[in-house]
């Protein structure tokens, strides 16, 4: 899959540290995956949930670093791109405002 954007992955890097190698990891295994479906990605990340936000779009999250941050993308699988759209803290990700600016 392509990814869009590389830079949003580098920047949560940047603001924590903690994730960077994880979203290292998570950057070489979307390039490397030919996802059709929400089950090929839990071939690879098994606590991925897909989840509708309110506009009506479906968003895959996934837990990183235990539970301690939440990466949202938006998988196009058809098209074979990844979309990253937020990275958050697990406590930020509760207060679920997230869905409301998706």
């Amino acid at each position: 899959m392509r990814i869009i954007s590389e830079a949003f992955l580098a920047e949560a890097s940047e603001n924590f540290p903690k994730a960077a190698k994880f979203l290292k990891g998570w950057e070489t295994a979307v390039r490397a995956a030919n996802w059709k479906n929400l089950q090929d990605v839990r071939k690879t990340y098994s606590n991925a949930d897909a989840v509708v936000v309110e506009s009506g779009r479906k968003v895959v999250v996934f837990n990183v670093c235990g539970n301690d941050y939440r990466l949202i993308a938006a998988l196009h699988y058809n098209r074979q791109i990844a979309y990253t759209l937020k990275f958050m803290t697990h406590a930020e990700y509760s207060k679920n405002r997230w869905k409301h600016e998706l």
